[in-house]
């Protein structure tokens, strides 16, 4: 994120410059987000868009784990990571990966809802998956899967990346539809608005500034 070094070259410097125990803290905290907000969508059985709700998805219609089937899902896209992205966003993207596969498993262990609304499941869970995500961003990041698949194909076919992730978000949400009913469906798009929404407005080059 290139910020005018006549005005804050010392800010620059904190943005770009992370020490490797802020990028630890950061991979945890932005993980543990992302899982809180998965549990949260599975416990209300709602579905969101990228290879988190491909791995939903998966889990809905054949009973497999969420955990192994998030992993699995991503392990195709490491190779787009390190041609596009270099070897350090991999390994943290890597590192995310397994780390929200594994909280995901532990997390409904010690942490159970006696009722949740699926509305508010809904809301929630795209706020807590988009800030989350938001964390990771900031620390040069990701949870993989289709975020470096249309970077690729915006870079190699000049398609807009949004649309294509708001095509793909789409088709897996639909896709829902083979496992659950239209209001639910229709809960998992408003999740998945809110969590775009949280993303899209906080996520922006200049504002990563404590000032």
């Amino acid at each position: 994120m290139p910020f005018p070094s006549a005005t804050a070259p010392h800010c620059a410097d904190a943005v770009d410059r992370h020490r490797p125990y802020e990028d630890l803290q950061a991979l945890v905290t932005g993980t543990l987000f992302v899982a809180l907000g998965v549990v949260v969508f599975n416990q209300a059985g709602l579905l969101t868009g990228g290879t988190v709700g491909v791995a939903l998805l998966t889990h809905y219609a054949s009973g497999m784990d969420f955990a192994p089937a998030y992993f699995l899902v991503n392990l195709p896209f490491y190779v787009l990571a390190w041609m596009r992205m270099g070897a350090a966003f991999t390994v943290k993207t890597f590192a995310a990966v397994a780390l929200l596969s594994l909280l995901a498993h532990l997390l409904p262990l010690g942490l159970a809802f006696q009722h949740l609304s699926p509305v508010l499941a809904a809301i929630l869970g795209g706020q807590l998956c988009g800030t989350g995500m938001l964390i990771l961003f900031r620390h040069r990041a990701s949870l993989g899967g289709f975020n470096v698949l249309v970077l690729y194909l915006q870079e190699r076919f000049g398609w807009r990346a949004g649309k294509v992730q708001m095509v793909l978000d789409s088709l897996i949400v639909l896709g829902g539809l083979v496992v659950a009913d239209v209001p639910r469906v229709a809960l998992s798009v408003l999740g998945a608005v809110v969590l775009n929404l949280t993303l899209a407005i906080n996520h922006r080059p200049g504002r990563y500034l404590a000032v």
